[in-house]
């Protein structure tokens, strides 16, 4: 408590000593200082629980609201140590479920394992033997997956001991064996290499091996020559205790009490652990009076009960009190032996504790011949109990061993499922994406061919209409010439011999010049005659250039009609100035009648197919009319032939407008729109 206030003492100083200035600093350090206090204050052996348990509140409120990383971590297994070296178990397993929740949460596989560990020293603490087994399992596999070797064999240990206590000697010392092949390939593990000697030499004991057991606690012994383990745990006299208890079971009493008596000499013994030194103590006890030696006794008995009741060590008071009993019955005072036995059963059935309980039962069954039976018969009735729980437990180990593996395995096996479907997944997705991507380039490459074709087409018709261009310009010039010539070597030189004659007319008399004047007007009338001749001549030869596009669309209606059966009628409105209709316009509209006129030719069937165009003000009307099967417009879908007709009405910008019905025909309508000037207003050329 002296220490206590000067602690509080100091911190009231350093509160009232700070600026204002610097009080958020201050308050921070300070929360840091007050954590190390209170961790310290929690920890001190002197002080009540009850402070211990304040101060260690008092820490774990701080810690709660510090920042949410690997400190704040390490910081609430500080707390959860500190309520387990007070043993307030309820406190510590909150504390241990707080942090395991936060480790999963952040996925901090090293803590989840830890978190397991103090998981399962709490229900080893409250003999919750499956539970603790379970979460001490947990941690073994995540430090398998996390190649944690030396956490791995820590965990070993703990297992075993927990083996060790169920009565499953044999997979306790598999365990530790285990532990010890990860050990001996890590450095600085002399206090683990000494736990697991230590616990075999326990385990060989049980097993009544004597010889193995004492080979084992030997070499746990010269472990402890190594410098790094710490003096003030008093292993040294922990082994020495274990080997005089050995000997003792060997009836070998004088090396017991020479092992037991080295051990109570070890230094500062009684104040490092006094639970040990009671141990020491009543194992001595027993040594002497078993050896006829009764130097001591029963004080020593006495001393260590004291010691025991002192720290409330239930087993430890009902093991002294066998022993009190079993020296007491020695000393042929049965009222006594009696009296401790009894109160040595008392103790343990309260404490529901088995194996002391068989102790007491034995004992009693000694010094109280008259109830023997009786205690006789709860004694093998406990004995087959106990023989029945372990042999359970050792079981139901197995299972959580194998039930977790399952699970494991399951959810392995569910994993590779799961990649396996990724996979699967991925590889159909790359597929379809390669089709996809292939289709899309076969379309694109198929468009691109058909632009290319109809590019081709277009030149082709083009060559065509410039090489009829050509023909009738050169059948144009040789009519102009041959015109030319007529009216130079005919009219000409006819018109110049009447204007002679009718210059001579002045020079003869006036009845014979009338009959002269008569006999020129006729002349004169025969070559108006032939100059009307001429030029009617000429309109034919215009309309010829005029109806190019005409002709060439008759040689396509000609080569319709020489091929097909279908009847085919054919109209062109004379008001359409064809020489102003552009070239482009020229070319899709023969196209589209090449491929109306094809798709006629395919599916309709028509007895009669009408083409005809028609001028309208602003367009060029082009009608396509067939009397075949038809088809219905609604659930066709448009073929390729249908999609040239669309696409070059477009490229026209003109529209195209489909009638059918299945059994009516189909009519074939193209709007183009067109200059007004290209319309005749009602005049002739």
């Amino acid at each position: 408590m002296k220490k206590h206030q000067q602690i509080l003492l100091s911190l009231l100083i350093v509160l009232f000593a700070c600026t204002d200035k610097k009080k958020n600093d201050l308050a921070l350090s300070l929360s840091k200082d007050s954590l190390s206090i209170y961790f310290s204050l929690a920890n001190d052996i002197d002080l009540p629980f009850h402070y211990k348990q304040k101060y260690n509140k008092r820490a774990f409120d701080i810690v709660k609201n510090q920042k949410d990383d690997s400190l704040k971590t390490v910081n609430l297994f500080k707390v959860a140590n500190r309520y387990y070296n007070m043993s307030d178990w309820h406190s510590f397993q909150n504390v241990s479920k707080l942090v395991l929740e936060k480790s999963i949460r952040n996925k901090d596989s090293i803590n989840i394992a830890k978190a397991y560990t103090y998981l399962g020293d709490y229900y080893q603490s409250q003999t919750i033997s499956d539970s603790a087994f379970l979460n001490y399992f947990r941690a073994e596999k995540i430090y398998m997956e996390i190649n944690d070797n030396l956490h791995l064999a820590k965990t070993f240990l703990i297992k075993a001991d927990l083996q060790l206590t169920q009565g499953d000697f044999f997979e306790s010392e598999i365990t530790v064996f285990k532990a010890l092949k990860i050990l001996k390939d890590e450095k600085n593990v002399g206090r683990d290499i000494y736990d697991s000697y230590n616990l075999l030499g326990i385990i060989y004991n049980e097993r009544e091996e004597y010889e193995k057991s004492l080979e084992y606690h030997n070499k746990a012994l010269i472990t402890l020559e190594d410098k790094s383990i710490p003096l003030d745990l008093q292993l040294k006299a922990t082994s020495l205790n274990n080997i005089g208890f050995v000997y003792l079971r060997m009836n070998n009493f004088a090396k017991a009490k020479d092992y037991l008596s080295k051990g109570l000499k070890e230094k500062d013994l009684y104040n490092g652990n006094t639970d040990l030194y009671a141990m020491l103590l009543d194992n001595l006890a027993v040594s002497k009076f078993k050896s006829k030696d009764f130097t001591g006794l029963p004080e020593q008995f006495y001393d260590a009960l004291k010691i025991r009741d002192s720290l409330k060590l239930e087993s430890g008071i009902i093991i002294s009190k066998i022993h009190l009993s079993e020296y007491y019955a020695l000393k042929k005072d049965t009222l006594r032996a009696i009296q401790f036995s009894k109160q040595a059963l008392n103790l343990s059935r309260s404490t529901n504790k088995i194996k002391n309980t068989l102790d007491a039962l034995k004992q009693i069954a000694v010094v109280d011949p008259k109830n023997a039976a009786k205690y006789s018969r709860e004694y093998i009735r406990l004995n087959d109990k106990m023989l029945k729980a372990e042999r359970n437990m050792g079981e139901k180990f197995s299972r959580i061993e194998y039930e977790t593996n399952e699970i494991k395995d399951q959810n392995s096996s569910l994993q590779e499922k799961n990649k396996t479907l990724i996979y699967v997944f991925s590889i159909c997705t790359l597929i379809g994406l390669f089709f996809y991507v292939y289709k899309t380039q076969q379309a694109k490459n198929r468009e691109l061919l058909f632009k290319q074709q109809q590019q081709i087409a277009n030149e082709d018709i083009y060559n065509l209409m410039i090489s009829q261009q050509n023909e009738i310009e050169l059948t144009r010039i040789k009519e102009k010439k041959k015109v030319a010539q007529e009216l130079h070597d005919g009219v000409l030189g006819r018109m110049f011999g009447v204007r002679i004659s009718l210059d001579s007319l002045d020079k003869i008399d006036e009845a014979e010049a009338a009959e002269k004047r008569r006999k020129y007007l006729a002349e004169l009338k025969h070559i108006e005659e032939d100059i009307r001749e001429i030029s009617h001549d000429l309109n034919r030869e215009k309309s010829e250039l005029i109806n190019n596009f005409v002709v060439i669309l008759n040689k396509l209606f000609d080569n319709q009609k020489n091929t097909y059966p279908s009847k085919l009628e054919t109209s062109f409105d004379s008001h359409i100035k064809w020489e102003l209709v552009n070239n482009i316009v020229k070319i899709n509209l023969y196209r589209i009648i090449q491929e109306a006129l094809q798709n006629c030719n395919k599916y309709a069937k028509a007895d009669t197919i009408k083409v005809e165009f028609k001028s309208e003000i602003d367009h060029l009307v082009l009608s396509i009319l067939d009397d075949g099967v038809g088809f219905n417009v609604r659930r066709t879908k448009n073929g390729i032939g249908l999609h040239n007709i669309e696409y070059r009405a477009a490229e026209c910008k003109g529209t195209v407008a489909i009638k059918s019905a299945k059994g009516e025909g189909t009519l074939l309508i193209v709007k183009v729109p067109i200059d007004q000037k290209i319309n005749l207003q009602k005049n002739d050329i």
